[in-house]
């Protein structure tokens, strides 16, 4: 499932995803399960409003590490590219 996020094209951040969702370049979003609601809630609304498929991930420190990052990731998205 991570392995999308590794190997392609991504986007880090609520921000970034947030924005990669309204202009139609994300494919799949990625949520930390252990995530902050307040984050992870509005970008989930999002992902279902525009019928981008969600996947849940086990951790924020999975997130980060699957997304090349040194720190913890509470949302991502594999986008077009």
């Amino acid at each position: 499932m991570l392995t999308e996020l590794k190997d392609g094209p991504k986007v880090v951040g609520a921000k970034q995803t947030r924005r990669a969702i309204e202009s139609g370049a994300a494919v799949r979003v990625f949520l930390a399960a252990d995530a902050d609601p307040r984050v992870t809630g509005p970008v989930e609304a999002l992902c279902a409003e525009r019928g981008v498929p969600v996947e849940k991930a086990a951790s924020l420190r999975e997130m980060g590490a699957a997304c090349g990052i040194a720190v913890g990731a509470a949302v991502a998205a594999r986008v077009r590219g």
